[in-house]
């Protein structure tokens, strides 16, 4: 049962949502006012967040693999959903679906079904239709002949907004964040939540106490050595820096990987071991039981290993398609008391 909840909105989770193409990496690089995708980016493999202001308000937007992206397997697909759905935890303040203005098709009428599909009931009260336009949007109009866009955007509820495909104009960010802000206003000032987003909070914070348990002493280790270097006031200010940065190193891993999500890959897996059996014992009955059984044997062992090769070529695929992670503080904070001893 899909349910909305009241929370702070110091900051907005926002969740954007492309059908295909490259208009919800064109959206996050205009809400944040940086290039976070680069415009030769037209797909995704994995989920990403990343943090920013819009306006002044502080957010964090989540990106997934495109609705209709075909290079992605179903087991990928679901499990990069679930990926995104821990990503934005406890749920989006609102769900941006992008489209490329000039590019709309009577096809993409579909996403609204495909929204209730994978996010669930009342989903569809915090989206906003978000359209990607080449020149200056102030002046974009929509016209009597796109009957399909028109269309479109009734089935979420009348919202829409035009947007530069040029992330440094920055003229129309402070009506978006006020649509943004009079939507979740109309459902009452919360969040949106659902089983699927509740599951992926608890799985996230299971985890997290997992790692923390992992670095008990890792951290026993990293305190004696502040108390070595620093004292009273100073001491105390080190002490809490280590531990909101250690916590935010901990929370980022945990939404990336949980049971949760090896739960998902292990079907998928399983998945390939079945379909892989079934053929094998087909071909094989050609030669008689004695061959259903052999080749169902050597089916199902090159279906699961088939599987696990996907997986690993994909994890290959997507350090080639985002750019490499940034060095940041939090990295080089933790490091510096984790690193190897000398001997």
């Amino acid at each position: 049962m899909d349910k909305r909840k009241k929370g702070s909105l110091l900051e907005l989770r926002l969740m954007v949502v492309g059908s295909s193409g490259p208009s919800q990496f064109q959206l996050t690089n205009a809400i944040l006012g940086r290039e976070e995708f680069s415009k030769d980016i037209i797909s995704i493999s994995g989920s990403r967040k990343n943090t920013g202001e819009l306006a002044g308000r502080r957010v964090t937007v989540v990106n997934g693999p495109n609705i209709y992206d075909k290079d992605l397997s179903r087991a990928k697909r679901k499990m990069e959903l679930r990926r995104s759905k821990c990503l934005c935890i406890p749920g989006p303040h609102a769900f941006l679906v992008s489209f490329d203005m000039e590019k709309i098709s009577p096809n993409d009428i579909r996403t609204p079904k495909l929204m209730l599909k994978r996010f669930g009931r009342r989903c569809l009260r915090h989206c906003i239709v978000l359209l990607a336009y080449e020149g200056n949007p102030e002046s974009a109009v929509l016209k009597k002949t796109d009957w399909h866009l028109k269309e479109l955007i009734e089935n979420f509820g009348g919202r829409f907004h035009i947007f530069s495909k040029n992330w440094r104009d920055h003229s129309l960010e402070r009506e978006l964040l006020r649509k943004i802000e009079w939507m979740i206003a109309s459902v009452g000032g919360g969040y949106f939540s659902s089983r699927t987003f509740q599951k992926a909070e608890a799985s996230v914070k299971k985890e997290e106490k997992r790692l923390r348990k992992q670095m008990t002493a890792e951290n026993e280790k990293a305190w004696n050595e502040l108390e070595k270097k620093y004292l009273s006031d100073e001491l105390y200010e080190q002490k809490n820096a280590y531990t909101s940065n250690v916590s935010a190193e901990i929370r980022a891993k945990a939404e990336m990987d949980n049971d949760w999500l090896r739960t998902s890959l292990a079907r998928g897996l399983g998945t390939g071991l079945f379909v892989g059996a079934v053929m094998g014992a087909l071909v094989g009955s050609i030669e008689g039981p004695g061959g259903m059984v052999l080749y169902g044997i050597i089916g199902g062992a090159v279906g699961g290993s088939a599987g696990g090769t996907a997986q690993v070529a994909i994890k290959h695929m997507e350090d080639r398609v985002a750019p490499p992670a940034r060095l940041n503080f939090n990295s080089i904070f933790i490091n510096r008391f984790f690193a190897t001893p000398r001997p």
